[in-house]
């Protein structure tokens, strides 16, 4: 008997700024970017988003600028190349507040926070949205970073890596192992708010890291908020395979996206964990309308406004190479890079024209134009040819693109069988993996008092 094909999943993609991945495009008369500095802005794209069911609102974040092509900020400046940028965690109480149901994957860069702090950070998220965070875990990518926080030179691509599983260690302790489930008792009657005995000091001495107290909050309802991570490098895969219940990857054809994913999933079963484990996203751009011709006449209308070589600038900063210095059809060289390794080993050998023509719309994403019908058939063809799970979908024209798509292809979908009709109650890990708290296959599962274990 043969399963049923699966739901997707789907995640709005966008970023506490102006341009995120489509440079450009926030001069088109209708999208609104620009007033990203508001909470209106805000809380309408989150009642927007739980309109159609999205499962979460995905935010980007990056610290440090592009400052590599060009050898300056010129063109990230005058385009906004996410910049300026603000911070994704203050946004969550004001969406949260005007939402139930929709989750918010915010990203974090571990490479200059502390631990004990930071855990807190995302445990009073987890408590103030009812259990609907995610953290999507970098360790970031930029020397302009590195060189803003105090340091020379951004570390070695896999010392980040080392130092970030270390920072796992802590946070599971802090979210998983301090305070018991029943810690909070709350009596008035004997003045009892919680159970000293049931609070427990974590202590970690390691290599970056050192811990000695109890976690400042009490267990949330997810507890470790659900955790997200796209590295698609052999370290970032290790790492991915340890810790992440949802990875977030790139692909230009279905062949390449199937092997990444069965690279990932076998990967996890080599971490002692089931292929399921984890919730693959591919990153994805959408331009429909109700017809065929009107969706390439949308498409022929955006590319006035985007911004090729704000594109290929942002690009120069991924891969650690001041692509201005590049004959037009001179082929990009990678070598060994503090950047984005994945990045540059797979763009390595093509030219600067080709990387201007990929960028047509800004950004290097794949991209489906057409109408309903049209769009929901190559979306259910990556799923079901490649073996992902669902898709981040960047924002074009904000918010008029998420429109496009809440109107015109979701109902398309849910025909077919394909999408929700209506949201799962829960958590937002409840709504994916139907379990309140990590797997016990999960690391951090280690740090659990036994009546903490939940089978699954």
């Amino acid at each position: 008997m043969s399963l049923p094909a699966k739901e997707i999943l789907l995640n709005a993609f966008t970023m506490n700024c102006v341009g995120h991945i489509h440079h450009g495009m926030w001069t088109h008369p209708d999208d609104r970017s620009t007033e990203f500095n508001t909470l209106g802005y805000w809380t309408e794209l989150a009642r927007t988003l739980e309109r159609g069911l999205f499962d979460g609102l995905f935010i980007a974040d990056i610290v440090g600028v592009y400052d590599v092509y060009q050898q300056g900020i010129g063109l990230t400046a005058s385009e906004s190349i996410q910049l300026p940028v603000n911070d994704p965690l203050l946004l969550v109480s004001a969406m949260a507040s005007v939402t139930e149901h929709l989750g918010f994957g915010l990203t974090a860069n571990l490479s200059y926070e502390a631990p004990y702090l930071f855990a807190r950070r995302f445990s009073t998220l987890d408590h103030l949205t009812n259990g609907r965070v995610g953290w999507n875990i970098v360790t970031g990518y930029l020397d302009s970073a590195a060189r803003a926080m105090g340091q020379k030179m951004l570390a070695d691509h896999d010392r980040r890596y080392d130092m970030a599983d270390e920072f796992l260690d802590v946070s599971y302790q802090l979210w998983e192992g301090s305070w018991e489930d029943d810690a909070v008792v709350a009596d008035r009657q004997r003045r009892l708010y919680a159970d000293a005995a049931k609070i427990h000091p974590v202590r970690h001495h390691g290599e970056f890291y050192q811990v000695d107290g109890c976690h400042l909050t009490s267990p949330s309802p997810q507890r470790t908020p659900l955790l997200y991570q796209a590295g698609s490098s052999a370290r970032g895969i290790r790492f991915a395979a340890r810790h992440a219940e949802c990875t977030f990857v790139n692909g230009s054809t279905p062949q390449a996206m199937r092997a990444q994913v069965e690279r990932l999933r076998q990967a996890a079963v080599e971490a002692g964990r089931q292929p399921d484990d984890l919730k693959i996203f591919m990153g994805i751009a959408i331009i429909v309308a109700p017809t065929e011709k009107e969706a390439h006449e949308k498409h022929q209308h955006y590319l006035r406004y985007a911004s090729p070589e704000a594109g290929i600038a942002h690009f120069s900063s991924s891969v650690g190479v001041d692509l201005s210095t590049l004959g037009l059809d001179e082929p990009l060289v990678s070598g060994s890079t503090r950047a984005i390794e994945s990045v540059a080993r797979a763009w390595s050998g093509t030219t600067k024209r080709q990387l201007l023509e990929q960028h047509a719309l800004g950004g290097r994403y794949a991209l489906i134009v057409g109408d309903p019908q049209q769009v929901a058939t190559a979306l259910l063809a990556w799923v079901d040819e490649t073996g992902i799970d669902g898709f981040n979908l960047t924002r074009i024209v904000n918010p008029q693109s998420y429109i496009d798509f809440i109107e015109l292809v979701v109902p398309e979908l849910q025909q077919r069988g394909r999408y929700k009709t209506a949201y799962r109650p829960g958590t937002l890990r409840k709504k994916l993996f139907n379990q309140d708290r990590l797997s016990s296959r999960h690391p951090a599962a280690r740090w659990r008092y036994p009546a903490h274990e939940e089978k699954q």
